[in-house]
């Protein structure tokens, strides 16, 4: 018995290759439709990272033996995911970031933990679980999928619960990058305001570029320096995910539990890159290894869920996202408005 479960923790590389091949096939698939996609409308609406999760579950449907894919599935999710956060940390500068200036990076440090509490309180005040209150939390305030992605195995979060969170929050971020540029008449914004808006509310780095092109080059670039500083609260957030969650399973966790080896791979190579250890073109090599894992890891994490309950949490999590985006859209247009940089 012992044996056995010692084989189950720790599988075989032939127990592995069925799932990890279906997790590849899964992720091509979503590549293919991306391109698509593109070809035929001109534009990415729904990313290949989303793409993948809905076609994994809908394979999972037809798999007539799914538990022979889990253990390659379940290593798929886990350590591909944990290997692509840290190859994102090349893309972050640490000296292009502190030219921002301090006032306004303490100020989004300030605004991104009012929203991931009073996130966090409205997903549990709905009734959802406190994983996916965490999850949605982190989403929202922080760098929306990637951030459900990277807290997920910290909190020990189940696959429906990460999948229903992503799908969620992916599909109000394409709705926010489509009406985010409408605010900008609507509310006076400056150029260098609006990009502020941009990289505070939009959840992910290729969103922020999409929302603030129409308005002016200035909007990219200070969106985008301003979800960079977002990118790195994520750091801290697990750390304290980590503490916590230990804590309460009455735990005393490890260090390698306190402070996930991604986490620290991350930070190794964001120093590297402001060391200038890590030129620019590698750096945009690697963030594209990045990516291919982190979709990847997406597939797997959609074959290892059931729609059917997914679906059963829809209207909760859907309103919880809803709301936590609300609070946060109002507490970065007060950031704005008290930093003097609504208007020009």
């Amino acid at each position: 018995m012992e044996n056995s479960a010692n084989n189950c923790e720790n599988p075989g590389i032939r127990s592995l290759l069925p799932g990890v091949l279906a997790s590849a096939a899964v992720s091509g698939l979503a590549l293919a439709s991306e391109r698509l996609e593109l070809w035929l409308t001109g534009g990415t609406w729904i990313e290949a990272l989303v793409l993948a999760i809905l076609i994994g579950a809908l394979c999972r449907l037809f798999l007539r033996r799914p538990e022979a894919f889990e253990p390659g599935v379940a290593f798929s999710a886990k350590y591909f995911l944990e290997v692509a956060i840290v190859l994102l940390g090349a893309s972050v500068s640490a000296a292009a970031v502190m030219e921002m200036g301090l006032p306004l990076i303490g100020a989004i440090a300030l605004v991104v933990g009012v929203a991931l509490v009073a996130s966090y309180a409205i997903g549990r005040g709905l009734g959802l679980s406190r994983s996916v209150a965490l999850l949605v939390a982190c989403g929202n305030s922080i760098c929306g999928n990637s951030a459900i992605a990277a807290t997920a195995p910290v909190i020990r979060a189940d696959a429906e619960d990460v999948a229903s969170s992503i799908a969620f929050t992916a599909v109000l971020g394409m709705l926010t990058v489509l009406l985010l540029p409408v605010l900008v008449p609507l509310l006076g914004l400056s150029a260098t305001g609006y990009g502020v808006m941009a990289g505070m509310t939009v959840y992910a780095v290729p969103q922020v570029l999409a929302a603030t092109a129409p308005v002016s080059a200035l909007s990219i670039q200070i969106g985008t320096f301003v979800k960079l500083v977002r990118v790195l609260m994520l750091g801290p957030v697990i750390f304290l995910l980590s503490l916590v969650s230990g804590k309460a399973r009455g735990e005393r966790p490890a260090l390698h539990r306190l402070v996930p080896w991604f986490i620290l791979g991350f930070l190794a190579l964001l120093v590297a890159r402001s060391l200038g250890l890590i030129n620019a073109a590698l750096a945009a090599r690697m963030n594209g290894v990045a990516t291919g894992l982190t979709i990847l890891s997406m597939a797997a994490l959609g074959l290892g869920i059931d729609l059917r309950r997914v679906m059963r949490a829809g209207p909760r999590v859907t309103a919880a996202v809803i709301l936590s985006l609300g609070v946060l859209a109002s507490a970065s247009y007060a950031m704005v408005l008290l930093l003097n940089l609504a208007t020009a």
